[in-house]
């Protein structure tokens, strides 16, 4: 039976139709609870802000990595750059009667996460004497610093001594550890710092921290300082409990670099100081008022607890991993560790920009100046390879070069990204409209993605000195295990594609378009074999592909139109994804099957994109099935947009987000899309 959409206006949501939510949250379906947690299987969730990523540890009051946004330097593998992994300010030690606590001595060990605001809960009972509570959280309105809260409540009399840690990963050197007491007439704020160099010694990074109590001033416990060395230093105090007595305090933290400030040591400290003299409840009722507008844009099932779970996770993650108003874009695994260096790729325009585009356009704007920012440096790139126009790099790094590893060929010939680059700004100004962004940024960047396809291209001439085919050769298409290959389905089409958009750019600020543009993307060829399938490329024989990428041609571009020519290419390409092959393959091949109404074998391939990938204990995504890397936010985008843009329907296009008619898997009573584009619109279908 199909089920009704609703809304009067079916296919186009102009003017919008807005209907009430139906299905209400509940506080489960905002939690992930680990509670089975086995350190030897254990792959960690994120508290991040945009800026700063905090990955959870089995061990208590410990996080695994600290990850800060921004900052490079060359280190690790392929002897490129890699994002920093900086001190860690945020663990923790606990001392209770003189023991200290550990793994092996906690029972009731369960961590969960508050998807709603942003925060990790640890709760554990140590022997018969303690019970404690540990919430950790990357503060949303303070982009460098995080808080955690404390609570231990006595079974028994007791003396504890919690301790709060820096220390020093491997890849910093230099290492100079501070301690140092402020006083003033109501309050004493102690400082525990850690500077030291990046590997090359490009950067100086910089971490800080406090604590804060609830004591009136000169009751606080004293703190005394240990210097351990230079890799591990710490503050401690030292509280007597009584039986049934609860003991809060929290504890401030900030990092910076020179990759964010001329000074980041002073810098650091005076972050801390702030968000020590603004308390904790101040600071707890800043960061949760920032979630509750980022979630005024969300995604509710009713019916499927299960996908609810996953597509909030996803949404979730993507909204910790950037933040409006930095130009900073996201890595593949976004701030959940050093996976693929934290470099930059196509993954961020075509598979994890489009949801935030339609959810969050302030923060779509700052993964686009990302780019933006680095032109210049892409220009350089072109002329280095001997082309015109801007060339972006594989993997783009902070300073926007190309940082992919040289045993890797992708860096050289994977020239798809630029176009995906193009596309990616056109379809922010058919979601705002905002014509003096695109005076200003998005046709300056058209133009120089169009003038580089210009010269890619090699021109045919045909008969009586027409044009005759313009072929892209030598590159790597979306299906990277087909290397240097010629005239590549996707990468020529989106090379059509962002050709049209700098004519459209043009014409909609009333310059005159270079005529060139459209005569180049009329003859590049999209090659089909002799039944009308699309090709891959010149020499594709029926191989199994890694990913999507011919079908990438009906979505998200419209190079293939009608339903025919759709199935036709699905019918052929489907049995040739490799089970190996990363999340996003199969997401694209659910929005597809969803947007040709073919529900159930939509479903199926939306399952496929998210829940062989999960791993425990929190269920998060790796890149592919039975992968182990972190959190693999591209995966994330893709499953979005089979919600979005598959079951729900969304479409960008000139006249802003329209609607295509579909239908919801049987198992959903109701799909409410919520604050979708600048008007904060709610599509709900049932």
């Amino acid at each position: 039976m199909v089920k009704k959409i609703m809304f009067s206006c079916l296919l186009l949501l102009t003017p919008w139709c807005v209907v009430a939510t139906r299905a209400q949250s509940t506080s489960a379906d905002w939690q992930i609870v680990a509670q089975a947690i086995d350190p030897a299987n254990y792959y960690g969730i994120t508290v991040a802000n945009g800026m700063i990523g905090l990955v959870s540890s089995p061990e208590p009051m410990k996080v695994k990595d600290v990850v800060l946004n921004g900052a490079f330097d060359t280190y690790g593998r392929g002897r490129v750059s890699n994002i920093l992994k900086v001190f860690n300010f945020v663990n923790m030690n606990l001392d209770v009667d003189g023991q200290r606590i550990g793994q092996k001595s906690i029972s009731n060990y369960r961590q969960t996460l508050d998807m709603q605001k942003a925060v990790l809960t640890t709760t554990f009972d140590y022997q018969d004497k303690v019970s404690v509570q540990q919430q950790v959280m990357a503060l949303r309105h303070l982009p460098y610093s995080t808080l955690t809260m404390v609570e231990i409540t006595a079974k028994k009399d007791c003396e504890i001594i919690p301790m709060s840690v820096i220390e020093t990963p491997e890849n910093l050197k230099e290492v100079k550890n501070f301690y140092a007491e402020i006083d003033r007439e109501h309050v004493t704020i102690r400082l525990l710092t850690s500077v030291a160099k990046s590997p090359s010694g490009k950067h100086t990074v910089a971490a800080s921290n406090s604590f804060i109590f609830n004591e009136p001033h000169g009751q606080e416990p004293d703190v005394i300082h240990e210097d351990w060395d230079y890799n591990m230093h710490l503050a401690k105090f030292k509280k007597k409990l009584k039986a049934g007595e609860t003991y809060k305090f929290s504890v401030v933290g900030s990092v910076s670099s020179t990759a964010h400030t001329a000074d980041p040591h002073n810098e650091a400290e005076r972050l801390t100081l702030f968000a020590a003299l603004e308390r904790t409840e101040r600071l707890l009722m800043r960061h949760n008022a920032e979630w509750v507008k980022l979630w005024q844009s969300d995604i509710v099932i009713d019916g499927d607890p299960d996908a609810q779970r996953a597509v909030r996770s996803a949404l979730y993650h993507l909204y910790s991993f950037v933040r409006e108003g930095t130009g900073y874009s996201l890595s593949p695994m976004g701030l959940s560790g050093l996976g693929y260096n934290g470099h930059v790729f196509w993954d961020t325009e075509l598979w994890m920009y489009p949801p935030i585009l339609m959810l969050k356009p302030e923060i779509a704007r700052s993964i686009l100046e990302y780019r933006f920012e680095r032109m210049a440096m892409a220009k350089q790139n072109a002329f280095s390879h001997g082309y015109a126009g801007v060339m972006f790099p594989w993997e783009s790094d902070a300073d926007g070069q190309e940082a992919t590893p040289v045993w890797a060929l992708t860096g050289p010939f994977q020239h798809h990204i630029t176009g995906c680059v193009g596309w990616a700004f056109w379809k922010y100004y058919q979601v705002t409209k905002d014509k003096e962004w695109l005076r200003t940024r998005g046709y300056p960047m058209l133009k120089e993605v169009a003038d580089f396809w210009a010269s890619r291209v090699e021109r045919e001439v045909g008969p009586a000195g027409q044009p005759g085919k313009y072929h892209i050769n030598n590159v790597i298409g979306a299906n990277e295990w087909q290397e240097n290959i010629d005239d590549n389905a996707f990468t020529n089409g989106m090379a059509k594609t962002s050709l049209q958009y700098a004519s459209q750019a043009a014409q909609e600020l009333g310059l005159t378009p270079n005529p060139d543009w459209k005569v180049v993307a009329d003859n590049i060829p999209i090659l089909k074999f002799p039944d009308g399938t699309t090709r891959e490329n010149r020499t594709y024989s029926g191989v199994m592909i890694k990913q999507a990428d011919v079908n990438l041609l009906a979505y998200p571009l419209t190079i293939v139109t009608g339903e025919a020519a759709i199935r036709k290419d699905l019918i052929y390409y489907e049995p040739k994804y490799s089970p190996e092959g990363p999340a996003m393959g199969w997401s694209a091949l659910a929005t597809l099957n969803a947007r040709l109404g073919d529900t159930d074998k939509a479903y199926n391939w939306f399952v496929k994109s998210y829940k062989p990938n999960e791993v425990p204990p929190f269920g998060v995504l790796a890149e592919t099935a039975g992968g182990t890397n972190p959190y693999f936010a591209t995966g994330a985008g893709g499953m979005l947009q089979a919600v979005l843009n598959g079951f729900g329907g969304l479409d960008i296009n000139d006249a802003g987000i329209t609607q295509l008619k579909t239908k919801l898997p049987k198992k959903w009573k109701s799909l409410t899309i919520k604050g979708v584009g600048i008007q904060r619109k709610t599509v709900q279908i049932q």
